[in-house]
């Protein structure tokens, strides 16, 4: 069952090879990219039934042997993050039959989005560091061209700050990738795993701090964020909801592997690094959210804070925390995307993103505003929404160690992210539309179709979360045990030599 393992890459590059070789047939390029997400769903769902029932699903390229080859590995982690990839994928799809303009169309906005799928689909399934960071790459440049499409003066703006940023981070990651192999010659990760526990505790850590860099740029952790809010509410809605749900992600993802398989030497040190971190990520987006007065700004602030959470339970380091991380990244993907859709659907009746010049639209559309409401109550963490499980089992983990300081944190950052939902809904939708402006009709119905989808299953996820936490749990075991990560990578005999304990010298 390998080809579930590489139809995650091998569907979306093949529909945007096709794509590209059919410039002026804008209808084909259409249906390639909802075709192609459509198939990309149904395979990704596939292939986590196969983990889930069997267990890790991974493939040698070429044959060549772990870990001299590429490797191609699904864990529980994995395979969800490609259906959560792939339900975006198709939700941005349906999405941008409208809401992108005949022109980015030309310029080849539909295979290029593609090519970003398949480079966030290749991050989440490869095995090795060196083709994590191509992966990084392909979603580097398919992002920027996607960024900066139009040339109008903002995006251009945001565009240079995004791909400058991101240009360090990859410089970081390069340097931390040739460290990496001058100290262990190897970068396949599995066998990383084994063979950095013959290196020194304190090189270890410095490693660690280099690839907490590169991937924290990529993640939009405190200090490293300023890019985020410079640049996403400048494209179309339909590349915003994408870039909201799923870059940030990825570096979360890299940031769950490389902190539980590779860099757990002194967890004591370099996850105590990652708690200061999430706090002061949670409290420095939350505030900066709570300062504007643009939808777009004021989503593209709460994606920091909330990767705040994230980090949280990464640095916890317990299953429960974990669980939490995971569920809270699935959850997170869902309702970011789908509030960036509604403000598009803002912005069409409404004609501003503005809240100065926005008011109401509860009147004129009573399904807007429970379509707001149901992102923005999980967002803020109201329950029986998703958001507020993935809060609860978060605080409750942080109360399981005794941490009540990220805790507070946590709960302080919960309640000003309501003030600023509360903010967008009292001047869009309870207050008066101000003088002078005129509410549109009703977008298009295939706008409606992604927001209600997502919306619903955000209601899923609240109402039915037991499937969803045991996934995330069951990730949660498998981060925590990375023996049969390496096992399934490299075989039996490697995982009794990373269990074994490190050998330590005597003085003399």
């Amino acid at each position: 069952m390998t080809w579930l393992l590489v139809s995650p890459i091998l569907i979306p590059l093949a529909a945007a090879a096709v794509s590209f070789a059919l410039p002026e047939r804008r209808m084909a390029q259409r249906a390639m990219a909802v075709g192609a997400s459509a198939l990309l769903l149904a395979t990704s769902l596939l292939l986590l039934v196969q983990v889930a029932t069997r267990g890790m699903v991974v493939m040698q390229a070429g044959d060549w042997p772990a870990p001299f080859g590429i490797t191609l590995i699904a864990d529980h982690l994995a395979a969800i993050m490609v259906v959560i990839s792939a339900i975006m994928a198709l939700a941005t799809a349906v999405y941008a039959l409208v809401d992108i303009d005949p022109a980015r169309e030309g310029l080849g906005y539909h295979p290029l989005f593609l090519v970003l799928v398949t480079g966030i689909n290749g991050a989440f399934l490869t095995g090795d560091l060196f083709n994590l960071y191509v992966w990084f790459e392909v979603l580097l440049i398919s992002s920027f061209v996607l960024l900066t499409l139009g040339n109008r003066r903002a995006q251009l703006e945001g565009g240079l700050t995004y791909v400058a940023v991101n240009l360090v981070s990859s410089l970081f990651f390069l340097v931390s990738i040739g460290v990496t192999y001058g100290l262990t010659g190897t970068l396949n990760m599995a066998d990383l795993a084994i063979a950095l526990k013959d290196v020194p505790t304190d090189l270890v850590t410095t490693l660690s701090m280099l690839f907490l860099v590169a991937f924290g740029i990529k993640a939009a952790i405190f200090p490293l964020f300023f890019w985020l809010p410079a640049s996403y509410h400048t494209p179309p809605v339909a590349i915003s909801a994408i870039f909201a749900g799923m870059l940030t992600k990825v570096g979360v993802y890299a940031l769950l592997r490389a902190f539980t398989l590779l860099f757990t030497q002194d967890v004591s040190w370099t996850h105590n690094v990652l708690l200061w971190l999430a706090g002061a990520t949670m409290v420095t987006g939350v505030l900066g959210a709570a300062a504007q007065n643009e939808i777009r700004k004021i989503l593209s602030f709460h994606i920091i804070s909330q990767i705040g959470y994230m980090i949280m339970g990464l640095a916890l380091f317990t299953p429960l925390a974990l669980a939490g991380a995971v569920f809270y990244l699935v959850h997170h993907i869902i309702v970011k995307a789908n509030l960036f859709f509604v403000a598009g659907l803002v912005r069409r009746m409404g004609g501003s993103f503005d809240l100065k010049r926005l008011g109401g639209l509860y009147r004129h559309s009573p399904l807007l505003s429970i379509l707001f409401i149901v992102p923005a109550f999980s967002l803020a963490g109201f329950p029986p929404l998703s958001g507020f499980w993935a809060k609860l089992v978060l605080v409750l983990a942080g109360v399981e160690v005794g941490n009540g300081a990220i805790v507070a944190v946590a709960l302080v950052v919960g309640l000003l992210t309501i003030f600023s939902m509360t903010k967008i809904w009292q001047a869009a939708f309870w207050s008066p539309a101000p003088e002078g402006v005129t509410l549109s009709r009703l977008p298009q119905r295939r706008l409606w179709v992604p927001v209600a989808m997502l919306a619903g299953l955000t209601v899923v996820i609240g109402l039915f979360g037991a499937p969803f936490m045991n996934l995330a749990e069951a990730s949660a075991a498998e981060l925590l045990n990375p023996a049969g990560y390496v096992e399934a990578v490299l075989g039996a005999d490697a995982a009794e030599a990373y269990a074994a304990p490190v050998a330590v010298e005597e003085a003399p």
